[in-house]
C-alpha cells in the first residue's frame, strides 16, 4: 500500500470545497457521470486511432445506489486508470492551483464559479461523501487494478485490488448530512435533470415494462397475456434530435423531440429552427417557437444550455439576447464551458457571436415563412405577435429585419406591414399638421360606437391587443417621424384626425356653463374631468375619453409590475358633453332636479359603455331603470 499527501498547499481546501459547493451541491453527479462519459468516450478515440486493440464492449455508465452500505457509485467501462495516472491526474493535476483557487474564490458564493476550475470536478464529490475510493482496472494489457481513497483530508492510500473488469468505479460514502442522496427518487431526479441526453447510456438499476406472453399465453377473453419484466432503466437518449442532420428528421421528429423536452406540454409548438454551425464556433440546436401566452414571465427559461449534450443550465439569459429567452428548445455548444460564471458568459467573444448568430437565424426564418406563404404566417401572427414586438423592442438589429413581417391587423380583417399600411391610409388619415394618424383599438367589440364613427367617416382602424402593445407602439411613433397612433376612445372622432376647425357649437358659454354645474354634482372630480364639444349630433351625448399619454403610462406601468418610483399613475378621464346634441340641448329647459336626473342617467349610459359603471353605481343603475318601466 501506497500512502501520500494530495499536492496541496493550503490544508483547509476540503472544507472550502464543502463550504462553497454546498448551494448546489446535487451537481456533484452531473460531474461524476460527465467524467465517467468522457472515459467511455476516450475509449472510442483511442480504438478509432489503432492504440486500443482490445474488446470495446457495449460502453455505459452505471449508477449504483446501496442504501444498506449508503453508498452511491458510479461505474463506467472506459479507459480506466493505472496508479501513476491516478497520482498523477487526482493527486497532482486536481489541485496544481489549490492556492490560487482559495484567493480567487474566498468568500464568495455561487458553485457554478467553482466546479470545474483547477480539476475540481472530481473532488466535488466531497460535497456529499465522508469518503470515496476510486476502484479501477486501465485497458493496458497486464495493468494492474488499483483501489485510491481518502477521508477529505488532503492524505490518501493507493493500494492493488482484484477486478474483474476495465474501467473506474467512483465509490461515495455517503455523509450523514448528505442522506438525501441515499433517497432513490432524489438520485432519479438529478439524473433526469443533468443526464437526459448524455451520448453513453446511463443505467440506474431497474424499471418495470410490460410485454406479451412469451408462450402466447391467452386471457378469458382470448388476447395475449401481458406480463411484468424487469429491464435496466436508462435514464437518457443518446441520440438526441438536436445532434441528428435536418434532413434526416421529419415533422413528427421534431414534435416527438417537443414532447420529449416538456413532456407536461400539452401544446403543440407553431415551428422550429435547427441551429447547425461549426464555424467560427460550434452550435448545434433546435428553437421552437411556442403558442406565447399572455404573461410573458411564465415563458422564460424554456431553453435549456448544453455543452457535447451535458446539461448546463436552462437560464441562458446571457447566452442569447432576452427576447429570445421566449423561445423553447435546446442549444448545444462545447465552446461553452461546462461551468463558468455570469461574469464569463458576458464577457466572452464565443458567447456574443453565438447570440448574434441565434438572432439573425430567427429573423431571418421568419422572414422566409413571411416570404413563403404570407397566409399561413398571418394565420399565426397572433401567437407570433408578442415575441416580435419584444424582439424590436429590446433588439435593434432585429428590429430593423422584422420591418419586412412586422403586422397590422385592420378590423377589416386585412394584414398589413406598417409601411403598407401607411400607403393604404396617407390619402385619408392625415391631419392638417401633416401627421399620419393611424386609430387602433384594442377590442372591436370594446369600441363598438367609436369604431362605427370612423367607419361612417371612411376611417379604418386596426386592433393592437397584447401587454407590449404600449411600448411598441412608442417605438414606431419614435422610428417614423410624422406618425402617430391614437386610440380609438382617447377623444371625440372628429378631434382624432382633425382636417378643419372645430363645428360651431349650438351652446352658449353661459348655458355650458350653467350645465357644467350639474355634470360635475353627479361625477367624481377626482377622477373624471367635465369638458364641452361641438360635435356632430349623430354623436353621442355624452362620450368617455381618456387621453393617449395618460393611458399609455397606466398600461405601461401595469406591464411593469406595479408602482413606479413615483408611485401609481392616476386613472383619470374625460367626461365630454356634445353641445350640439338635440338631448343636451334640452337640457336646459329642464327643471333642476330634472336636469339632475337625466344628466345622471346620460353620464352612467356612457359610463356603462366603456365598462366604468360598477358595483354599487351600478347596482343603483339597474334599479332607476326598472323603476322607469311603467
Amino acid at each position: 500500500m501506497k500512502t501520500g499527501q494530495i499536492n496541496v498547499q493550503t490544508e483547509n481546501i476540503f472544507p472550502i470545497i464543502k463550504k462553497f459547493l454546498y448551494s448546489d451541491h446535487e451537481i456533484f453527479l452531473r460531474e461524476l457521470i460527465s467524467n465517467a462519459v468522457d472515459a467511455s468516450q476516450k475509449l472510442k478515440v483511442l480504438l478509432s486511432q489503432g492504440e486500443f486493440k482490445g474488446e470495446v464492449g457495449e460502453l455505459k455508465v452505471e449508477v449504483i445506489l446501496d442504501e444498506k452500505k449508503k453508498t452511491l457509485t458510479i461505474r463506467d467501462n472506459g479507459i480506466g486508470m493505472t496508479a501513476d495516472e491516478i497520482d498523477k491526474y487526482i493527486n497532482q493535476i486536481a489541485f496544481s492551483g489549490a492556492e490560487e483557487f482559495v484567493q480567487q474564490y474566498k468568500g464568495k458564493d455561487g458553485a457554478d464559479q467553482i466546479i470545474g476550475h483547477f480539476g475540481l470536478g472530481f473532488y466535488s464529490a466531497f460535497m456529499v461523501a465522508e469518503k470515496v475510493q476510486i476502484q479501477t482496472l486501465s485497458r493496458h494489457v497486464g495493468a494492474e487494478a488499483v483501489q485510491w481513497e481518502s477521508n477529505g483530508s488532503p492524505d490518501y492510500t493507493i493500494e492493488e485490488i482484484t477486478k474483474d473488469f476495465r474501467g473506474t468505479d467512483i465509490v461515495l460514502f455517503i455523509s450523514k448530512e448528505s442522506k438525501e442522496f441515499l433517497d432513490k427518487s432524489r438520485i432519479q431526479g438529478i439524473l433526469d435533470k443533468y443526464c437526459k441526453f448524455l451520448p453513453i447510456p446511463v443505467v440506474f438499476g431497474t424499471k418495470t415494462e410490460y410485454i406479451d406472453s412469451p408462450d402466447g399465453e391467452k386471457d378469458d377473453k382470448g388476447n395475449i397475456k401481458r406480463v411484468a419484466i424487469e429491464v435496466p432503466n436508462q435514464v437518457n437518449n443518446t441520440n438526441p434530435a438536436w445532434t441528428k442532420a435536418p434532413a434526416d428528421l421529419k415533422d413528427e421528429d421534431y414534435d416527438g423531440f417537443y414532447r420529449e423536452l416538456y413532456p407536461m406540454t400539452f401544446d403543440k409548438p407553431m415551428f422550429h429552427i435547427h441551429l447547425n454551425v461549426d464555424y467560427p464556433f460550434n452550435l448545434t440546436g433546435i428553437l421552437y417557437f411556442p403558442k406565447l401566452k399572455e404573461n410573458i414571465e411564465v415563458q422564460r427559461n424554456k431553453i435549456n444550455l448544453y455543452s457535447n449534450q451535458v446539461f448546463i443550465t436552462d437560464s441562458v439569459g446571457e447566452i442569447v439576447p432576452e427576447f429570445l429567452t421566449l423561445l423553447h428548445g435546446v442549444i448545444d455548444s462545447p465552446d461553452i464551458p461546462l461551468n463558468v460564471s455570469r461574469s464569463y458568459l458576458q464577457a466572452d467573444g464565443n458567447v456574443k457571436k453565438i447570440s448574434a448568430h441565434i438572432t439573425k437565424k430567427v429573423a431571418d426564418k421568419l422572414a422566409e415563412m413571411f416570404k413563403k406563404d404570407r397566409g399561413d404566417f398571418e394565420s399565426k401572427w397572433q401567437d407570433l405577435q408578442i415575441f416580435v414586438q419584444y424582439g424590436m423592442l429590446s433588439e435593434e438589429k432585429f428590429a430593423e429585419k422584422a420591418k419586412s413581417f412586422a403586422l397590422l391587423k385592420s378590423i377589416n380583417g386585412k394584414y398589413y406591414t406598417l409601411e403598407e399600411y401607411k400607403d393604404a391610409i396617407k390619402a385619408l388619415q392625415t391631419d392638417k399638421e401633416g401627421n399620419m394618424v393611424i386609430l387602433y383599438c384594442n377590442k372591436v367589440d370594446e369600441h363598438f360606437a367609436q369604431v362605427k364613427n370612423a367607419k361612417e367617416r371612411g376611417y379604418d382602424v386596426v386592433e393592437l391587443d397584447g401587454p407590449l402593445a404600449p411600448h411598441w407602439i412608442g417605438k414606431l411613433e419614435q422610428d417614423n417621424d410624422k406618425l402617430k397612433f391614437v386610440r380609438i376612445d382617447s377623444d371625440s372622432i372628429d378631434k382624432l384626425i382633425r382636417k378643419e376647425g372645430d363645428l360651431p357649437s349650438k351652446l352658449s358659454k353661459e348655458e355650458e356653463d350653467k350645465l357644467k354645474i350639474t355634470f360635475e354634482a353627479v361625477v367624481n372630480k377626482e377622477k373624471y374631468t367635465v369638458q364641452f364639444d361641438s360635435m356632430s349630433e349623430s354623436d353621442s351625448p355624452v362620450i368617455i375619453t381618456q387621453p393617449e399619454f395618460i393611458r399609455r403610462m397606466i398600461e405601461q406601468q401595469r406591464l411593469g409590475g406595479g408602482n413606479s418610483f413615483y408611485g401609481a399613475f392616476p386613472e383619470m378621464y374625460n367626461v365630454v358633453v356634445n353641445t350640439n346634441h338635440p338631448k343636451i340641448i334640452k337640457l336646459l329647459e329642464k327643471e333642476d332636479s330634472i336636469r339632475e336626473q337625466q344628466v345622471k342617467y346620460l353620464t352612467d349610459l356612457a359610463f356603462l359603455s366603456n365598462g366604468l359603471l360598477k358595483g354599487e353605481a351600478l347596482h343603483e343603475f339597474i334599479e332607476r331603470s326598472v323603476d322607469q318601466i311603467g
